[in-house]
């Protein structure tokens, strides 16, 4: 497939959809493209990508750099697995968008390009902000409500130490407790040490007795 006939193809794409040559100029750009990142083709044609995105992940690092296509160019494309990016629109605005990148060789010119296709992410990323916001303060409002019933807050206890807990305050003993769990005596003790120490508690008993107190179990 010549060059012509990907782009032809790539054109009619619902993604945005951008080419970048080995130097790392685009030379690629459809509709959609411009409908997402509001540049114009005669705006972006023969300019560098990372010039114009300024991309940056989740962590708020740098992604898009100006030798990013040296780099892909010479990778398989099952080893570039799609990922999220933040990038700047033409307006100055702020998007998150993923990218899946696709390295297209053109084998009468031995030229490779890096197709990128890219979606808007921007609501998604909206939601999963809102959601983790909502779960910091349930957690500081979980906090609030112990303190105020007398409790002082505790470290949470692992799976394995809340079903320890479960089986003693049904009435299991230490040996059948371990047994069921393939664990060994002496790591049961060791996980009702760390229970105790979260919990504030002192032995057995009282770690059953508070964690019942405070519904964990």
């Amino acid at each position: 497939m010549l060059e012509a006939e990907l782009f032809s193809f790539l054109e009619g794409s619902s993604d945005a959809v951008f080419a970048v040559r080995e130097a790392g100029d685009i030379c690629f750009w459809n509709r959609a493209a411009q409908e997402l990142f509001g540049y114009r083709e005669d705006e972006v044609m023969g300019k560098n990508c990372s010039s114009l995105l300024h991309g940056v992940g989740a962590l708020g690092t740098q992604v898009c750099h100006e030798h990013c296509v040296e780099l892909q160019c010479t990778l398989q494309p099952n080893a570039m697995p799609n990922f999220d990016l933040n990038v700047t629109t033409r307006s100055g605005e702020r998007k998150w968008v993923n990218i899946s990148t696709i390295p297209y060789e053109n084998r009468r010119t031995q030229k490779t390009l890096v197709v990128h296709l890219a979606r808007d992410i921007s609501e998604q990323k909206h939601r999963e902000e809102v959601f983790l916001k909502m779960i910091a303060i349930s957690h500081e409002v979980a906090g609030l409500e112990t303190t105020m019933n007398g409790m002082a807050p505790v470290t949470p206890l692992s799976s394995q130490e809340l079903e320890i807990l479960r089986m003693f305050a049904a009435g299991n003993d230490a040996p059948k407790i371990a047994k069921a769990l393939g664990i060994s005596s002496q790591t049961l003790r060791n996980h009702l040490h760390h229970v105790n120490k979260k919990l504030r508690t002192h032995n057995r008993l009282e770690a059953v007795t508070h964690a019942l107190q405070r519904r964990l179990i």
